[in-house]
């Protein structure tokens, strides 16, 4: 059995994709607690595969967990969820960029071991609805993750140049309008992660839910949740650092062309006045 996970936009309006899905036969499942907010969580039993239920989770952050659900369900949810999208991301990315971890029923306590989700067979369907939310919380933080690494990918190498070309003394090819473009867009990625800071640390649901938030850390573990953080904010301090280093280079650019003016100016003043003393 599968369990797959897509980032697909920066936000999902759950009200309306819950009424939208319930209308297409979907059913909601309503047992989870209410401290665990902003997620909507489905079951599609009649598209299930055979073994377990097949269960959707939706967090308003704009993510998809499918646990044993049949590819055609799986593609037709994805089609009506693109009308709840707040910012939706390219298609290709999102699919490039999904997470996908088999999983099994045991006898005994649910565990993730060699990058296998292993399911006790023996909860009742609300503990293992909680289990399965545990596992699919970090598949969320992990492709939200990854769409926003792409995200900074794409942007450093749309900049790589730069600091070579500044390292060898050549000219930056950059208008000002076009620094000011890029120094947008690298405020706007900041934005969007930062709106999503609560997101990247550990949900306050797990505090007193001990064997969950085991199964959570343990998976964010396995998915480098952590590194890549680190990783990615060092990167975003990189860009900040570059992005500062063009405009001020321009700044200065402006500001000799400026003197140049001035000195021109005062030249054309002065030949002027000699030109006065002397004819």
């Amino acid at each position: 059995m599968h369990c797959t996970a897509f980032a697909t936009a920066d936000e999902y309006h759950l009200g309306n994709l819950s009424q939208d899905l319930a209308s297409h036969g979907y059913v909601e499942v309503t047992s989870l607690p209410r401290d665990a907010a902003n997620i909507l969580v489905m079951g599609v039993e009649n598209s299930a595969k055979e073994g377990d239920p097949g269960t959707i989770f939706f967090f308003r952050e704009g993510a998809a967990v499918f646990w044993n659900v049949k590819d055609k369900t799986m593609k037709h949810v994805m089609k009506v969820l693109e009308k709840h999208e707040i910012q939706p991301y390219e298609i290709a990315l999102v699919h490039w960029e999904n997470e996908e971890l088999n999983y099994i029923k045991i006898e005994g306590q649910s565990k993730l071991h060699r990058g296998e989700i292993k399911l006790n067979s023996e909860l009742d369907l609300d503990d293992a609805i909680l289990e399965k939310f545990a596992f699919s919380n970090a598949l969320c933080l992990s492709v939200k993750l990854a769409i926003w690494e792409a995200s900074l990918d794409k942007f450093i190498e749309s900049i790589q140049s730069i600091p070579e070309a500044l390292k060898a003394g050549k000219k930056v090819k950059l208008s000002h309008e076009e620094v000011m473009q890029k120094i947008g867009e690298l405020f706007a990625l900041r934005h969007r992660i930062n709106l999503s800071s609560d997101f990247l640390i550990t949900p306050d649901f797990y505090w007193d839910r001990e064997n969950l938030e085991g199964l959570y850390d343990k998976t964010c573990q396995f998915l480098s949740i952590g590194r890549r953080v680190k990783v990615m904010n060092e990167k975003l301090q990189h860009c900040m650092e570059l992005t500062d280093l063009m405009r001020n280079h321009l700044n200065e650019k402006r500001a000799l062309r400026l003197e140049w003016m001035i000195v021109i100016l005062i030249t054309i003043e002065v030949m002027f006045e000699l030109g006065r003393v002397f004819f």
